[in-house]
């Protein structure tokens, strides 16, 4: 009989202590993650050979326009090789509501490089050119969302 009378004050006594601690807590104000200055800084360093690859497009253009087959494989297994790493790279390093956008982005630009190669074994300009400005659209979508300050 005495341990039950133990075991029901124990179990007051455990409700009046989570009580109080529950009612003491507070919600913390959580404010929306921002880039920070030196986030920033990060951010356009990696973004510097992002930028770079995409000064170098207009060659694959022209590569196209020329129908240079061989170049257009060249390029985009060479200088533009490094363009998904580089991409991933950097999109990891957005704010979470930025990375699915980039990440979607540079998924597409790759495609569009993907098919661009794919036409020029085909020996298809118009395929191949079709694809380039669907690259160049997402690639400029990709960059739209690098912040700059």
């Amino acid at each position: 009989m005495m341990m039950r009378s133990y075991r029901s004050i124990l179990t007051v006594i455990l409700a009046m202590v989570m009580t109080f601690l529950v009612s003491c807590g507070s919600p913390s104000a959580t404010t929306a993650p921002t880039y920070t200055p030196e986030k920033i800084a990060q951010i356009q360093t990696s973004a510097t050979r992002v930028l770079e690859l995409r000064e170098k497009m207009p060659v694959l253009e022209a590569n196209i326009q020329d129908e240079n087959w061989v170049d257009i494989s060249s390029f985009i297994h060479g200088p533009l090789g490094d363009l998904g790493r580089s991409s991933n790279y950097l999109a990891g390093q957005l704010l979470p509501k930025d990375q699915k956008a980039a990440k979607q982005a540079a998924e597409v630009l790759l495609k569009s490089l993907v098919k661009i190669d794919e036409a020029s074994v085909e020996r298809n300009s118009q395929l191949a050119l079709k694809n380039y400005e669907a690259a160049l659209k997402k690639f400029d979508n990709f960059l739209e969302l690098i912040p700059t300050s």
